[in-house]
């Protein structure tokens, strides 16, 4: 055979395979959006039930595997039924809407929310124990009582929480949340009820001093150089502070400089992280900011404290090891690593 023919017969095999490899990828994305859209409860937007027992397993191995504590809350709406029946169904469907909205507004961007049937719901606290859940729950009530809902007027709900105890099968699990929410219904609604056990009391307690030192492995790397580089900074920080405050005898004197230190250094990333996502076109940046304004808010509080002398060691950890880099760093911060892989 002539060469120009080889060389055509090789172009052609070319525009063939690249021709088919370009719809299995089309095909690939459509079935991961049929997916998506199969997981999405399609009155609220949340994600439905199905997906709920899709993940869980998942995310129980996770909490066991790193020791990071699992929460679930099941919410449902107080005399829904009277809704329905007093203004209607749509008014009853709009009433879920703005439930829906006003509620997930308030979760973390690391929260998991679900509708799971009818005017029941739930949300997924990853790396969140019983207390700091049961403060999401307290949150969520308040901002559910103090809402008006359009064609529906005073709404209010009742909240059962629980957290992943490691022994447990998760049926289990999930039964002590339905029966923490079963006593806030018969307590009078419009409350919050906690079941107070979990693994992270014992998880917690069996942490020595030396584990108490966060460790930065390439791993946690995103390929963008500014924020690899504030999240290493960040870490020596924090390490910082634990040794201040471990050597500090509550000299918090000692300890302000090291805490403004890093409070600083976190203003500073969120600021020029959110800068860098904004030119990068980063679909979540919200959401985000939202996320980080929340932590903001709460390394002001926690500075408040230490300048009082009231700061807890326990508080600035959950601070650190679990809000900003389990959470968020590790989570959050993740969902937008993509952008970077290929720098």
């Amino acid at each position: 055979m002539e060469p120009s023919l080889l060389q055509s017969a090789g172009a052609g095999e070319n525009c063939a395979r690249a021709e088919s490899c370009a719809i299995s990828i089309e095909l690939r994305q459509r079935i991961t959006e049929l997916e998506r859209i199969a997981s999405i409860d399609p009155l609220t937007g949340l994600w439905n039930r199905p997906h709920f027992d899709q993940i869980v397993e998942k995310e129980l191995d996770r909490s066991v595997r790193y020791h990071q504590p699992l929460s679930l809350l099941l919410l449902d709406l107080d005399h829904f039924k009277r809704i329905n029946d007093e203004h209607g169904r749509p008014a009853g469907d709009a009433a879920l809407r703005e439930f829906a909205r006003v509620t997930l507004a308030a979760t973390s961007v690391c929260d998991e929310y679900f509708r799971w049937g009818g005017d029941e719901f739930a949300v997924l606290t990853i790396g969140t124990g019983y207390r700091a859940a049961a403060r999401l729950a307290k949150n969520l009530r308040e901002i559910v009582a103090n809402h008006r809902f359009p064609g529906a007027g005073r709404v209010t709900v009742s909240i059962g929480v629980a957290e992943h105890n490691s022994a447990e099968e998760t049926q289990d699990w999930l039964r002590r949340a339905e029966t923490m929410l079963g006593s806030a219904k018969q307590k009078g609604r419009d409350r919050v009820s906690v079941d107070p056990q979990g693994s992270s009391d014992q998880w917690a307690s069996n942490r020595s001093i030396s584990a108490l030192h966060l460790v930065w492995h390439e791993a946690y790397e995103c390929g963008e150089p500014t924020i690899d580089g504030q999240h290493y900074k960040l870490f020596e920080l924090a390490n910082q502070l634990i040794e201040e405050f471990l050597a500090s005898n509550d000299n918090f004197e000692r300890i302000a400089p090291a805490y403004e230190s890093l409070a600083e250094h976190i203003a500073q990333h969120f600021s020029d992280e959110e800068a860098i996502l904004s030119r990068s076109g980063y679909a979540r940046l919200e959401a985000h900011r939202r996320a980080h304004a929340g932590l903001l808010g709460h390394a002001t509080r926690l500075r408040d404290a230490v300048l009082s002398g009231d700061a807890r060691l326990g508080a600035l950890i959950e601070f650190i090891a679990d809000d900003v880099v389990a959470q968020h760093l590790f989570k959050a911060d993740r969902d937008f690593f993509p952008l970077f892989s290929r720098l």
